[in-house]
């Protein structure tokens, strides 16, 4: 039987960006209270999304894995939650049709409220205050005790990730992600914006198909329920190992916190305690790579974290920048594909293109993210591996955050709805037409794949 790591055990390892709690004693009681509550997630469930993201490795099947840069607890209702939920089912149809393979679809929600930070401190004016880390951590506000790092926020941590869990749920499987009205998104997206022909195009396709189902009688529950899966970024240690549970089926340690958990670019030491608690667990795993990464460093990585090679474990998110990716991309990926081993391949194209505005907003391009993408998929196809996936921070509001797109955003519109508490999203529109645009390449992919759609797997 697997044992869960002592936090005796966990304190003593080389800890990186986690909170400074001042009262040891009321860290200990909310550890105390977090260990004795149900699992947020269950081990079958993370099995399920392992065994689909083995087929993404394997070609057969796209990730789609989005949703904030950091949730915020005032944001946990049923509007935003199905905000959120709606303009990613609306990419994944596209990108479904596009590809002719199962879209994985993935959230970042139900635990991102916890962010690195490059900084400790942030100084306005003459007043220097911890940088804010998220609501996990502590407050946005700029007072002094807004930003202390309270522990009790761990407990509001896991009420709104049960809180949103349960109503991606009740979503997903209650008639709200039906294929037939998520696509009218889709369809209004492209009427009421002055896209590409080609996009134009696809909408009707879908169209036509979704009509050719109806009309040949189709009523299976896959057109109206989906299978939504929950992941974050697994930052904060004491929360992560708290809820750690021994699964009784198997007696293998599971982090029920989420389905899938990643480590990220300024965690990943290879003697750190983010790769010890994680290397435990048997979730599906997701390591972020920058521009800095070398092929043996990801080998290293795989090695540490999946040594029994279990198909599913790994999916490497490279975050490159649009100007790096084309040229660092190639030697990682045939590094790892050199030994043998299957991981997915995704792309975040948002973390390497984050520039300060002339006013000051941080922001990103939508050109930016949209040519890192194209180098993603440039560089999969010299190669010739499958380009599994894509990672983005987004919402499914009109907010002003990123400049660029079908809307036009420019640098002076960021500060009329400019909503995040940290890094800057797509919003609604730029979100479906980065669907539109990675669609382009999945159909172009598929026209020199041999009949995908007969080859790919049900998942």
């Amino acid at each position: 039987m697997s044992t869960i790591m002592s936090r005796e055990e966990l304190r003593s390892l080389p800890l990186i960006q986690q909170p400074t709690y001042a009262d040891g004693a009321a860290l200990d009681k909310t550890i105390d209270d977090l260990e004795r509550l149900p699992p947020l997630v269950f081990a079958g469930e993370c099995d399920d999304l392992r065994a689909k993201l083995a087929e993404v490795a394997e070609g057969r099947a796209f990730l789609l894995q989005g949703g904030d840069c950091a949730e915020t607890f005032d944001a946990v209702t049923a509007d935003n939650i199905k905000r959120k939920l709606l303009v990613q089912l609306s990419m994944a149809v596209v990108m479904t049709h596009a590809a002719q393979v199962p879209v994985v679809k993935v959230g970042r929600i139900a635990g991102q409220y916890a962010k690195p930070r490059s900084k400790d401190t942030e100084t306005r004016g003459d007043v220097t205050l911890p940088a804010y880390r998220g609501d996990a951590i502590n407050g946005f506000d700029f007072t002094e005790e807004a930003r202390r790092h309270d522990p009790a926020r761990l407990q509001q941590v896991y009420n709104s990730s049960a809180a949103t869990l349960n109503l991606v749920r009740a979503f997903v499987k209650g008639g709200f992600a039906d294929l037939r009205g998520v696509h009218t998104w889709n369809a209004q997206f492209v009427r009421d914006s002055e896209v590409e022909a080609e996009y134009e195009e696809l909408a009707s396709e879908i169209d036509r198909a979704l009509a050719f189902m109806v009309a040949c009688g189709v009523h299976d529950d896959s057109l109206s329920t989906v299978d939504f899966y929950a992941s974050h970024e697994a930052l904060l240690l004491e929360y992560e190992r708290a809820l750690t549970r021994v699964d009784s089926r198997s007696q293998e340690l599971y982090g029920c916190s989420g389905h899938m958990l990643w480590i990220g670019e300024r965690t990943r030491q290879l003697d750190g305690a983010h790769v010890e608690l994680l290397r435990r667990v048997r979730n599906p795993l997701g390591i972020k790579l920058g521009p800095a990464t070398t092929a043996q460093q990801a080998i290293e990585l795989a090695d540490r974290l999946d040594p029994d090679r279990i198909p599913g474990r790994l999916t490497f998110i490279t975050r490159m920048g649009a100007a790096n990716v084309r040229k660092v991309l190639p030697a990682v990926i045939e590094g790892v594909e050199a030994t043998g081993r299957k991981v997915a391949w995704v792309c975040d194209p948002m973390h390497g293109n984050t520039f300060e505005a002339a006013n000051g907003f941080k922001t990103r391009s939508f050109d930016d993210v949209a040519d890192e993408v194209a180098g993603f998929f440039d560089v999969h196809e010299q190669l010739g591996t499958w380009p599994g996936g894509l990672h983005v921070e987004l919402t499914g509001d009109d907010v002003t955050e990123c400049v660029g797109g079908v809307t036009n955003v420019s640098e002076n519109d960021l500060g009329s709805r400019y909503e995040t508490v940290c890094d800057p999203r797509l919003n609604r529109n730029q979100s479906l037409e980065l669907a539109f645009t990675v669609a382009r390449r999945l159909r172009s992919n598929r026209l020199n794949r041999p009949r995908p759609a007969f080859q790919a797997l049900e998942l």
